[in-house]
């Protein structure tokens, strides 16, 4: 296949410029899911990989550091945390028209939508989530300057940084109905930034952490094969991490994705519980949980309205995006009434 986003002749000179042994003519399919990202499998007949790239038009500056999700995955290889091989990197965008990735191919299953999640018994889905949980412990748990991930992010002032930086991705994305959530934006981005907390860790955070952003075993549900989407990763504070794995347990969060979503059914654990096992599994409190929540909230309420933005823009690839604007007051007032708990 070929589109705007791919062309396949200059990817073929580029891989066996780059030394990867290449047995054919390259394929591409564009692999399901992913609202921000273009991701694609390659093949050269022989073997495989997953390519990812961003989106043709529409970007906000830090959803698509590819040069960043390729080192993190880098570092992370012998760490414990599952993570697909590294190949390549390219940041000359006259190749495809901006930077790529490529990792190898994972064997397993994505489980994106809840249907998916029918094969499989109670007892396996707990395991499920029980292993999604020990594997982000696991993640925090990385000793990131052993890893080489010395320089990959700025942990202190890493909260003061995400409040005002959601605040400047709103500023970007919002044009014509998103503009009537203007006051709960601000009512929302004052809140936060009245509570920061002091920042009790810093680990590496992996930004965007649920089911579907995994791949499984194909045969055991219960183990991580990899995680992926890695672009928003960064050294910062963990619970940002676990609160955004807990947010997405809305029922909004299918708006935001297009389909009925696996990570918000009812047959998984509840948001409380999974905070409470990840409190478990890593040995930290949960302190400030509201301003967690509240900022959780937030990222994702902006994150919809950048997809609604690019869908306005037609500059997305697929179905499922036009109902993404319909989540933003949703987070927002999620948001809210977090922050209003905590104070």
């Amino acid at each position: 296949m070929t589109d705007a986003a791919m062309n396949l002749p200059a990817l073929q000179d580029y891989l066996a410029e780059q030394g990867v042994a290449l047995q054919g003519e390259l394929t591409a399919e564009l692999i399901a899911g992913g609202k921000s990202n273009l991701t694609y499998a390659i093949s050269d007949g022989a073997n495989k990989w997953v390519l990812r790239r961003p989106p043709v038009s529409g970007l906000t500056p830090s959803a698509h550091d590819m040069a960043r999700e390729f080192r993190v995955v880098s570092g992370l290889r012998g760490s414990g945390v599952p993570v697909a091989d590294a190949i390549v990197l390219c940041e000359d965008n006259s190749v495809l028209g901006a930077p790529f990735a490529m990792v190898e191919f994972v064997e397993g299953q994505v489980i994106r939508n809840e249907s998916e999640l029918a094969r499989y018994s109670d007892a396996d889905l707990t395991r499920c989530t029980d292993e999604l949980v020990r594997v982000l412990a696991a993640l925090h748990n990385v000793d990131y300057q052993a890893a080489g991930l010395g320089e990959f992010g700025r942990p202190d002032g890493y909260l003061t940084r995400q409040v005002g930086l959601w605040a400047k991705q709103w500023g970007r994305v919002k044009d014509g109905e998103l503009a009537a959530n203007d006051s709960d934006v601000e009512r929302l981005h004052r809140a936060l930034e009245t509570m920061i907390p002091t920042q009790a860790a810093a680990t590496i955070v992996h930004g965007d952490y649920r089911i579907d952003n995994t791949i499984l075993d194909a045969d055991d549900v219960g183990q991580v094969r990899a995680v992926v989407d890695w672009e928003l990763s960064t050294l910062g504070d963990p619970l940002t991490d676990v609160a955004m794995m807990c947010v997405y347990r809305d029922p909004a969060l299918e708006l935001v994705l297009g389909e009925p979503a696996a990570w918000t059914s009812s047959r998984l654990a509840s948001a409380d519980e999974l905070a409470q096992q990840y409190s478990t599994a890593s040995g930290r409190e949960l302190a400030n949980w509201g301003f967690y929540l509240g900022l959780a909230n937030f990222k994702l309420a902006v994150i919809a309205a950048g997809i609604d933005h690019r869908y306005r823009s037609g500059a997305t690839v697929g179905d499922g995006f036009d109902k993404a604007i319909d989540a933003v007051p949703i987070f927002l007032a999620a948001g809210l009434r977090a922050v209003k708990e905590q104070s």
